[in-house]
């Protein structure tokens, strides 16, 4: 696991740390890039086609297709099409575990938190779909209403209702899966630690030593982004975090961010958020 990679976005609050987020009518040729985090993450697709990759494993959810995502595992989702429409929620196993010394904590709970169990990630062909679909509707509307400890109950009664559903339909232990291979990890664990600094597709070549014809193909094959679409979003990423948290001037934000050129850091902006710097910044308090 690499700590490069992980979403730093906090999902839900400590106090009650489960979110729901819904992606509707999303744009032509979105993606949302690979990352991992602790939590569980589940899938719900209302309107595709949505590609969904997990460690490696490419799906292409259509509507009422649900996907299971372990805590710690790469994985990215992103469609051709506009219109897309679907959820995501997420939560750490702790949410719903009972924390007591018992053979539900040891057994189960406790290898699925460090990666000793995994839960399948297609649940779309699963003859009890249906059911989890009636579950999941049913939390997305208990998470609408008024918070309070009864919609708190409820929630976690049918996120654990949501959990043994699919546990039912198979769990598997890491050593008898496919897992991405390790250059994956080290080509974005590098270009997450570098993506300030000038990179050019020639040096990442150079780095592991592999022609600049062949990671190119190999980076789009496995994350259906180029390095340079990955290295924009890096850079827009922490050009936000900067907006929201100083006051820094644009230009200086576009330099800190990895953008030479601040013409080109405004238009990527733009392109990608649909508003200048400026606007992005008068939205978010610090």
């Amino acid at each position: 696991m690499y700590l490069e990679l992980r979403e730093e976005r906090t999902h839900g609050t400590r106090d009650f740390p489960f979110t729901c987020y819904h992606l509707s009518y999303m744009p032509e040729l979105f993606q949302v890039p690979v990352h991992w985090h602790p939590e569980i993450e589940i899938i719900y697709v209302l309107k595709g086609p949505l590609k969904v990759v997990i460690e490696g494993e490419e799906y292409e959810a259509a509507p009422g297709s649900v996907y299971f995502v372990n805590p710690g595992e790469l994985h990215f989702m992103g469609a051709s099409v506009a219109g897309v429409d679907y959820y995501t929620l997420l939560f750490p196993p702790e949410f719903i575990s009972f924390q007591s010394d018992d053979a539900l904590e040891t057994d189960f709970f406790l290898p699925l938190r460090n990666h000793d169990l995994l839960l399948r990630h297609d649940l779309s062909h699963e003859k009890s779909c249906p059911d989890m679909i009636l579950l999941l509707n049913e939390i997305l509307h208990t998470e609408q209403l008024p918070p309070c400890i009864e919609q708190q109950l409820q929630l976690r009664v049918l996120l654990l209702s949501l959990l043994q559903k699919i546990a039912v339909y198979g769990t598997v232990r890491p050593e008898t899966t496919k897992r991405n291979d390790p250059m994956q990890r080290e080509l974005l664990t590098f270009l997450q630690q570098n993506y300030a600094e000038p990179l050019r597709l020639e040096d990442l070549s150079k780095q592991f030593h592999l022609s600049e014809k062949y990671l190119s193909r190999y980076f789009k094959q496995h994350f259906h982004l180029t390095v340079t679409q990955y290295l924009v979003h890096l850079r827009l990423t922490h050009a936000c975090h900067l907006l929201e948290t100083t006051d820094l001037p644009v230009t200086e934000v576009a330099l800190q961010s990895g953008f030479s050129n601040v013409s080109h850091f405004i238009r990527s902006f733009h392109r990608t958020y649909q508003m200048s710097p400026l606007q992005y910044r008068k939205g978010k308090p610090y």
